[in-house]
């Protein structure tokens, strides 16, 4: 009685059909992996599309983070900037919900990375990365002057910031948003700006040699290859290699 069942269950798997043997049939084979390839190509071309394109401001909140990653600061000032790792904004904010949801759920240094609005340089004190707005730009001397020697980077997209003593200045480049470094006010902060973020800066203003006169001294920018400037953006997370960066916004 077992082995009749047994038989009967064999032949109603077998009255569905045999499975199409695709190594004797290569034509049903290609024309199956054809298909998959079609249907994948689709899929992955239609979520391509209902991807938006970065805002201006999405690019320099993810800036922003990376640069907190290729930035060391004195061991003295980390222990004294609260238990959060603060990237502050002074004046109008620009960058909205931007900023809070590349920072969301993030750490730095073993500290959670936290978005803060201030309204006067004398609230700094916690910020490790300070963006000053543009709206500043008629008080940028008082502000900076606040800031002396408080080992806080100082990054903004105002024109000239880099030449009037901020650090890094945000620039638009052949539709491409980029940064300049000015080197010897990060130094003079003592803070130790990475070679890797030197490496993709469109240019960088040193320290001069003791003994040079006073026009000489004032610190030039010079221009690093453009094979240093050929990473792509739009994520948080760097490369070994240096910074990311989004193109043609």
């Amino acid at each position: 009685m077992g082995h009749e069942m047994y038989i009967s269950r064999r032949r109603t798997v077998i009255q569905h059909g045999p499975r199409p043997d695709f190594a004797r049939n290569p034509i049903r084979l290609a024309g199956v992996v054809v298909a998959v390839a079609a249907v994948a190509l689709f899929v992955t071309t239609g979520l391509l599309a209902q991807q938006p394109k970065p805002s201006e401001y999405q690019v320099k909140a993810t800036y922003l983070y990376n640069f907190g990653r290729f930035v060391q600061w004195p061991p003295g000032a980390t222990t004294a900037k609260g238990d959060a790792f603060s990237i502050c904004v002074l004046g109008e904010d620009p960058f909205g919900p931007s900023l809070d949801s590349t920072l969301a759920g993030e750490t730095m240094d073993g500290k959670p990375l936290a978005a803060k609005r201030i309204s006067t340089p004398r609230d700094a004190g916690e910020c490790r990365i300070l963006f000053i707005s543009s709206t500043e730009e008629n008080h940028l001397k008082e502000i900076l002057a606040a800031l002396d020697e408080s080992s806080i980077l100082t990054v903004s997209d105002m024109p000239a910031f880099s030449r009037r003593g901020g650090m890094i200045q945000f620039v638009r480049e052949g539709g491409k948003v980029r940064f300049e470094i000015n080197l010897a006010k990060a130094e003079t902060a003592k803070l130790t700006l990475s070679s890797e973020l030197l490496k993709v800066a469109t240019s960088v203003r040193r320290n001069v040699r003791e003994g040079e006169d006073r026009d000489a001294r004032a610190p030039e920018p010079f221009d690093l290859p453009k094979t240093y400037l050929d990473e792509h953006a739009g994520q948080r997370r760097s490369p070994p290699t240096g910074m990311y960066r989004v193109h043609n916004l």
